[in-house]
């Protein structure tokens, strides 16, 4: 899930460009980009599409960001978009654990209610913002607060904003990021950064992203169609480090039939954590079509 491109849930006439974009997921949008007049047709146009064969068949991650716990619609969005098919529920705002807990329960119940099948139908998982100076400091516990969470999603626009901290400021969006990683790693579940609102300024976009996959983000938020290509890129292993950690992994069997511990590839000192790493980075390769499924 290198890219997830933002769909506002209110806007139909959009959804078959976005399943037919390069985008590896999509996030239909329920909150933010729906006005309150609005919900209730944009529930009716999300169930309409997750029910549908397009959505289905598009082979994309499919997650929807509803309305938060606190507001009068998170419980009709849950049962609407809950369908067989969906991937994740975004989460927004979450307070504390129990609100997670809380979300869970609610997905669980519609997952009863609609139809899921028991061992054929994938439970819907939960992506947690981390978009609040609250959240960022109990980030773990969001993190490890039920079995459904699949990952952490920073949210740079409403952490930063109301405290009149400066968007452009690396140093600070680095301290986030890496908080985010940490806690993400810690509760063993993925870290996805966050959305660049700038659509013109391509090269800040490129940086950021560039800065979240060096601190171990699986991808980055898109806005517009226009951002997709750049975090496919940046979120592509390169020819130097797939080969690198092919290398690694023939290294590794030949020394575990040796009973080495250590050895050396490429110069590099080699050990668990980086038979790891490579690990990862032929995972990806081969899910991206970049290696066979029987090399290294």
């Amino acid at each position: 899930m290198r890219s997830k491109l933002f769909v506002p849930a209110a806007r139909a006439e959009l959804f078959s460009k976005a399943l037919a974009s390069q985008a590896d997921a999509l996030s239909f949008d329920l909150e933010d980009a729906v006005v309150e007049a609005r919900k209730q047709q944009a529930r009716d146009l999300m169930r309409e599409l997750l029910t549908g064969d397009s959505a289905r068949s598009s082979g994309k991650t499919l997650i929807v960001r509803v309305n938060g716990l606190e507001t009068p619609h998170f419980a009709d969005d849950i049962r609407a978009v809950v369908q067989p098919g969906l991937h994740m529920v975004n989460l927004p705002k979450p307070w504390s654990a129990d609100s997670v807990r809380e979300a869970a329960a609610a997905i669980e119940e519609a997952e009863r209610q609609n139809g899921f099948r028991p061992g054929v139908d994938e439970p819907v998982r939960l992506l947690v913002n981390i978009e609040s100076a609250r959240a960022l400091r109990i980030a773990h516990e969001l993190a490890s607060a039920h079995p459904r969470v699949a990952g952490l999603q920073l949210g740079m626009g409403d952490l930063f904003e109301p405290l009149s901290i400066v968007r452009t400021d690396v140093p600070a969006v680095h301290h986030a990021m890496f908080a985010v990683r940490m806690a993400a790693a810690e509760a063993d579940v993925f870290a996805y950064d966050t959305a660049w609102a700038n659509i013109k300024d391509q090269e800040s976009f490129r940086a950021e992203a560039e800065m979240s996959r060096r601190l171990g983000f699986i991808g980055k938020s898109c806005i517009h169609p226009s951002q997709i290509a750049i975090v496919n890129e940046v979120f592509r292993p390169t020819d130097e480090e797939i080969s690198h950690s092919v290398r690694v992994l023939e290294a590794t069997r030949d020394a575990l039939e040796r009973g080495a511990g250590a050895y050396v590839v490429d110069g590099k000192m080699i050990d668990p954590p980086f038979v790891m790493r490579a690990e990862n980075i032929v995972a990806t390769a081969r899910r991206l079509g970049l290696l066979p499924p029987t090399s290294a």
